[in-house]
């Protein structure tokens, strides 16, 4: 190899691990101390100097502790003319119970590097009783915080935030069944500077349910499990937005759904005024947001004779025959299913019209129940077996529909079926079924000779054998007396 070559390889690959090691050198990974009480916090922090922290992975999670939150804290400082800036993203942890616990050794990608950290135990001792003064943090106490021998206090200071909690809808008016989807979120604007975290979610979410959810309304709940950000825009302004809780809605009467203002109660930090590098720059501190009241108006369906049982969506039908032909006699596999948006659980079976041409057994029924992007969609499936009855040409939708009303075309709607049948076979309308179908024997009712008949013919014949059991008590009397 060209020598010239070889040292201007050399020294391209010196300068890139040179380069490698400064970008690692200038980010770390700064773990808590090794023991806490049950009742202080433990932290992970992701420190960098002199460059924005711009992407990082998750946080590990850690046996025993509960992910609280992240919050952040920067510092640039001027020394000799050289500009230098710290940016700290810190993960803080609260223990579930004491003992010791063990972080494993893990790896993040930040800023596009793979920073490892060795872990470390943890040991979560009794709670530790506040003391009026730390012996320990004059060690780290600012030294350009004395004041002519004496310590200054430090002063906080709010932060006015640019974030809010909400209740939405999807829609303000509806009809009885009709579905609406309600969110609760909170918003924050992007050009917020106050430092806030959640406080105890989970209780106060339980607390806030309570409160908001309608008794006069069916629920499907989205179940959201892990809240994150997602930015919307709100005017001429950007927000990021956190779904707390969501759920599609449908009212089972006309009263209008009511939604309560409810509080949200958010951990905010002040900061202090005259903020030092080694000194407590932030306090801790309380602040609820109320969402504004809400109400949905909810309206009756159009005069129609079946509006009180008629599914409320819009909707389509899918079918499958095992066969378009068949015998007298034999059976054939047909499914009927509705699929579309809206209450899937309130559809109910299709309406049945029974004759002498086919039998239909109760249908097997499956459903199938998405809740995405803030609708309710799925299918609801019924499953028939029929029996042919007589040979010919049928088509199915004479015998199958299902009514609806469609809250998007503001009418009522019937699904028939599609199907063509051709029957071949020697009649069997006057043949008696065997069948389990509890309802088989109603519909041999309508069969049935209701005509009145005189039972005098049945009165002599009971007269005759009354005389010829007689006749044999007699004779068998004679028989006894005789021997």
């Amino acid at each position: 190899m060209d020598y010239n070559r070889f040292r201007g390889l050399l020294f391209v690959a010196t300068l890139f691990s040179s380069l490698i090691g400064r970008a690692q050198n200038n980010i770390q990974i700064v773990l808590g101390p090794d023991e806490i009480g049950e009742n202080q916090a433990w932290t992970i922090q992701v420190v960098v100097s002199n460059e924005q922290l711009k992407s990082y992975d998750n946080f590990p999670d850690i046996e025993g502790f509960r992910k609280r939150g992240t919050s952040s804290q920067s510092q640039t400082s001027i020394m000799n003319g050289q500009m230098s800036s710290t940016q700290a993203l810190i993960m803080t942890y609260t223990p579930t119970r004491q003992g010791v616990f063990m972080l494993p050794a893990f790896k993040m990608r930040i800023n596009g590097h793979i920073i490892s950290s060795n872990g470390k135990k943890i040991k979560v001792g009794a709670p530790i009783q506040v003391q009026a003064r730390d012996p320990f943090r004059s060690f780290f106490d600012d030294p350009f915080g004395e004041d002519y021998g004496g310590r200054r206090e430090t002063e906080f200071v709010d932060v006015k935030e640019e974030a809010f909690l909400a209740l939405t809808t999807n829609k303000d008016e509806v009809y009885v069944g009709e579905g609406f989807t309600a969110t609760l979120s909170f918003y924050i604007s992007e050009s917020n500077r106050a430092q806030m975290q959640w406080h105890d979610l989970a209780k106060q979410l339980a607390e806030i349910l309570k409160k908001i959810r309608p008794a006069s309304c069916w629920e499907e709940n989205f179940d959201i499990e892990s809240i994150e950000g997602e930015t919307v825009a709100i005017g001429n302004k950007n927000y990021t937005q956190f779904k707390i809780y969501q759920a599609a809605y449908y009212p089972l009467n006309n009263t209008s759904v009511s939604f309560p203002s409810v509080g949200l109660k958010m951990i905010k930090y002040k900061v202090a005024k005259n903020p030092t590098f080694f000194g407590q720059n932030r306090q801790e501190d309380f602040k609820t947001f109320y969402s504004k009241p809400k109400t949905v108006k909810v309206k009756d369906l159009p005069p129609h004779p079946l509006r009180e049982a008629v599914a409320v969506g819009d909707y389509r039908v899918e079918e499958k025959i095992s066969a378009t032909s068949g015998e007298t006699g034999k059976s054939l596999g047909y499914d009927f299913n509705i699929y579309g948006e809206g209450n899937i659980s309130a559809i109910e079976k299709p309406n049945i019209e029974k004759g002498q041409t086919f039998d239909f057994f109760e249908p097997n029924v499956k459903q199938n129940i998405k809740r995405e992007n803030g609708r309710v969609a799925g299918t609801k499936a019924f499953s028939y077996f029929i029996i042919p009855k007589e040979p010919g040409n049928y088509n199915l939708k004479d015998n199958v529909r299902w009514i609806f009303f469609n809250p998007r075309t503001k009418k009522y709607d019937t699904l028939k079926s599609n199907v063509s049948l051709v029957v071949t076979g020697e009649s069997k309308k006057n043949e008696f079924i065997s069948s389990s179908d509890g309802e088989s024997f109603y519909d041999r009712i309508s069969l049935a000779d209701n005509t009145l008949r005189s039972s005098t013919s049945g009165r002599w014949m009971k007269i005759g054998m009354n005389i010829f059991a007689v006749l044999m008590l007699g004779a068998s009397v004679w028989l006894m007396f005789r021997k």
